[in-house]
């Protein structure tokens, strides 16, 4: 009995561990590659919708009542976005579709 031990208890601890799903990551990163100032998920850390912070390309849609938001252009939820956050359209750079949020919404 004192050599079935040692040989099950690691057996046992090797199968529990080995049906664990370790290696997916909570957080699909976005396949588009950009020059626009990335600043993480807007509604979520996840959400494909980032808030965009300033540099020269974004310089000219930045407004102090608003937050910039960019999401891909080929996102299926860009209507949805729009709508659920009143954001309206101002730019597509890059692959990227921009968008002006009031605050407060």
């Amino acid at each position: 009995m004192k050599l079935f031990a040692p040989v099950i208890i690691p057996a046992v601890a090797f199968s529990l561990v080995a049906g664990c799903d370790m290696g997916k990551p909570t957080h699909t990163p976005t396949t588009n590659v950009t020059d626009l100032p990335l600043m993480g998920g807007y509604r979520t850390p996840a959400d494909e919708c980032e808030k965009l912070g300033e540099n020269e390309l974004t310089i000219n849609y930045l407004d102090h009542t608003a937050d910039l938001v960019g999401c891909p252009e080929g996102y299926e939820g860009l209507g949805v976005f729009q709508v659920d956050t009143g954001g309206v359209e101002v730019a597509r750079i890059n692959g990227w579709v921009l968008f002006s949020i009031p605050r407060g919404t």
